[in-house]
C-alpha cells in the first residue's frame, strides 16, 4: 500500500525540498498544494492541486477529495516583522488555517504533521527540549503557539515538528538566507554588521524535510525538535560562510541586536536539544559546514 501524503505550501522552501524528497520514495503518492499556480520546474511524479489554506471550504474540498493518509502542513506567514504589522493576515494564515486543516483531518481520518518554530519561546534559556515552557514575545510567536494548541487539543492523530532558522536554496526564491546574504555581500566587497547576541541551531532545509518524512512515515505522534545540531550566533555563521567560500572575513563586523530596529522582538537564545528525534526517529542532521557545502553545490 502506498502512503498518500498531502503537503501544504509546496512552493515554499521546505515544501520544495519535501517534493524533491518524497517523489524519490517509491511507496509514496504525493499531492502537492499551494496558493495559486505550481512554481516548481518539475511537475511529474506528483499531483498538484491549488489550495488556499485560509479558505475553509477549499481546504475541506481538497482534503476530502485527495483522501491523504498524512498531511504535512508547511504553509505559514513566517515574516516575523510583517506578522507584527499585519496581525489579521498572520492569524488567518497561521491559526485559522490550522483549524480548517484539523477539521478536514477529523472528517477524513488523516494524520496531521504541523511545522512550528523556536519563536514560541522567549529565548531566555535555550537550547530547548520538547517539554520546555512556551512564552512567545512576538505576534508571530503567539500565532504559532496558538496553532500548536489547536493541534494538541484537536482529538486527531498529530505531530508537531518545531524548527529553527531554516536555510537553503529553492526555485523562485522569495527570500534570501544568511549564507547567501553573507556570500553576496562579501563578494561585492561590502562591510556587513552581524549580531553576536542571538543564538540558534540553524537548520538546513533538506534536514527539515527529512525530519518531516521520518515523522510522517512512522506517523510518530507528539512534539519533535527538528533543527540543525550546531549552536551558533549569526556572527559565527557569517565567519563560517566566509571561510567556506574563501572570502574576506575582515568585512564582517560584530554588532548587538540593539543596533537594528526591527518591529518584532526576537528571542535572544533559542536552539534545540535533539535527543528525542535522534532516539525515536533516527534523525541526524548535518553540521553547519556540511549545510553550507550542500547549498554551495546547488548555487
Amino acid at each position: 500500500m502506498k502512503k498518500r501524503i498531502l503537503i501544504t505550501g509546496s512552493n515554499g522552501l521546505l515544501g520544495q525540498k519535501l517534493v524533491d524528497l518524497l517523489t524519490q520514495k517509491p511507496d509514496v503518492e504525493l499531492i502537492a498544494t499551494a496558493r495559486g499556480a505550481n512554481r516548481l520546474p518539475e511537475s511529474d511524479r506528483y499531483l498538484y492541486q491549488p489550495m488556499d489554506i485560509t479558505d475553509r471550504q477549499q481546504v475541506l474540498d481538497v482534503v476530502g477529495e485527495a483522501k491523504p493518509d498524512v498531511i504535512i502542513h508547511t504553509a505559514a506567514m513566517t515574516n516575523v516583522d510583517q506578522c507584527e504589522s499585519e496581525k489579521e493576515a498572520c492569524w488567518a494564515q497561521n491559526v485559522k488555517a490550522v483549524e480548517y486543516l484539523v477539521e478536514a483531518c477529523r472528517s477524513n481520518d488523516v494524520f496531521l504533521l504541523h511545522v512550528s518554530t523556536d519563536f514560541i519561546f522567549d529565548g531566555a534559556a535555550g537550547p530547548y527540549t520538547e517539554e520546555a515552557e512556551a512564552n512567545p514575545i512576538s505576534f508571530y510567536g503567539w500565532s504559532k503557539y496558538a496553532a500548536e494548541k489547536v493541534v494538541i487539543h484537536s482529538g486527531i492523530q498529530w505531530a508537531i515538528a518545531r524548527t529553527v532558522l531554516v536555510y537553503g536554496i529553492a526555485h523562485d526564491m522569495s527570500r534570501s538566507n544568511i549564507i547567501l546574504w553573507v556570500k553576496k555581500s562579501l563578494e561585492e566587497g561590502k562591510t556587513i554588521k552581524v549580531v553576536t547576541d542571538q543564538w540558534r541551531t540553524p537548520t538546513l532545509a533538506e534536514d527539515l524535510a527529512l525530519g518531516c518524512w521520518l515523522i510522517a512515515d512512522q506517523e510518530a505522534e507528539g512534539i519533535y525538535n527538528i533543527s540543525g545540531k550546531d549552536f551558533l550566533n549569526p556572527y559565527e555563521m557569517a565567519i563560517k560562510t566566509a571561510d567556506y567560500f574563501q572570502l574576506d572575513k575582515s568585512l564582517i563586523t560584530q554588532a548587538d541586536s540593539s543596533t537594528f530596529s526591527q518591529p518584532a522582538k526576537r528571542p535572544p537564545r533559542t536552539g534545540f536539544v535533539l535527543d528525542k528525534p535522534r532516539r525515536v526517529l533516527g534523525y541526524e542532521p548535518k553540521s553547519f559546514e556540511e549545510g553550507i557545502a550542500v547549498l554551495a553545490a546547488q548555487i
